[in-house]
């Protein structure tokens, strides 16, 4: 299942190939959406935003798109004119001169104003995205101490997306191994040398994986490249203190820990 940083990247891509150049076409499945393919057409996409899993497709008309992959959904960029040879549904169009953004699969799919925006009940609920640039670590501590996720152990903590969106269950594993953290804890209980260890882990983290594009090399153990202490690691030794990577299945998700470092 793909986290924050597979769907930033995926928005990345979606930008390269269409930020900024007029729609020539604009096509909508859904009835309730075919009134935006003339309103849309010669409009320019100025950004994609991401909050977890959701895409917000921002037009310059002020008008956002908004999408959620689910299970199934996925965004495909070809060239203009051009479709796959797909079975999945194709939901949205979205054509430049040059190339075309499709949208195949996904039933979750809305066009908002600013209104709809600030009101979107999975927008409301869901937290701050972890690849916003502007999100600082006490911003995050300040998260982690409020009465909503004080009291909450981390092993549910870390996949809730109300609390960070677009954590998952490898960045899970990964940020408490790297604060030296067992899942019980919770931030009620945490020294304030542990609080910071753990709020910085889960901005570095999952900002690391994003910019080196999720690329693992089990056999680099220095520099910049993202690679997994913990996940998928079992039964081999730790590289900080030399004890077992144990295997536990938490939350209805696998867990990956050391149990001699994260007491």
């Amino acid at each position: 299942m793909p986290e924050g940083p597979e769907i930033r990247r995926a928005a990345d891509r979606l930008e390269e190939a269409v930020l900024g150049k007029p729609l020539t076409t604009v096509w909508f499945a859904f009835p309730q959406l075919k009134m935006y393919e003339s309103l849309l057409t010669g409009e320019c996409i100025d950004r994609i935003e991401t909050r977890g899993k959701a895409l917000l497709t921002h037009f310059s008309s002020g008008q956002t798109l908004y999408s959620h992959n689910q299970l199934y959904g996925v965004w495909r960029v070809m060239d203009a004119g051009e479709t796959p040879d797909s079975k999945r549904s194709l939901r949205v169009r979205l054509e430049t001169a040059d190339k075309a953004i499709l949208l195949f699969s996904a039933s979750d799919i809305e066009m908002l104003d600013d209104a709809g925006l600030a009101s979107h009940p999975f927008l409301q609920r869901v937290g701050p995205d972890v690849l916003d640039m502007t999100l600082t670590v006490e911003q995050v501590k300040a998260r982690l101490l409020s009465p909503r996720f004080c009291r909450r152990q981390f092993s549910g903590l870390l996949l809730d997306q109300a609390f960070l969106a677009g954590l998952g269950n490898y960045l899970r594993v990964e940020i408490l191994w790297q604060a030296q953290l067992a899942a019980q804890h919770r931030a009620v209980d945490l020294t304030p040398t542990q609080l910071d260890a753990l709020a910085h882990a889960c901005l570095e983290i999952a900002r690391l994986s994003y910019q080196t594009r999720g690329e693992v090399d089990e056999n680099r153990h220095h520099g910049a490249l993202f690679r997994f202490h913990v996940f998928h690691r079992d039964g081999k030794p730790c590289e900080r203190c030399g004890g077992t990577i144990e295997k536990t299945s938490l939350a209805s998700r696998p867990f990956y820990w050391c149990a001699q470092c994260q007491k």
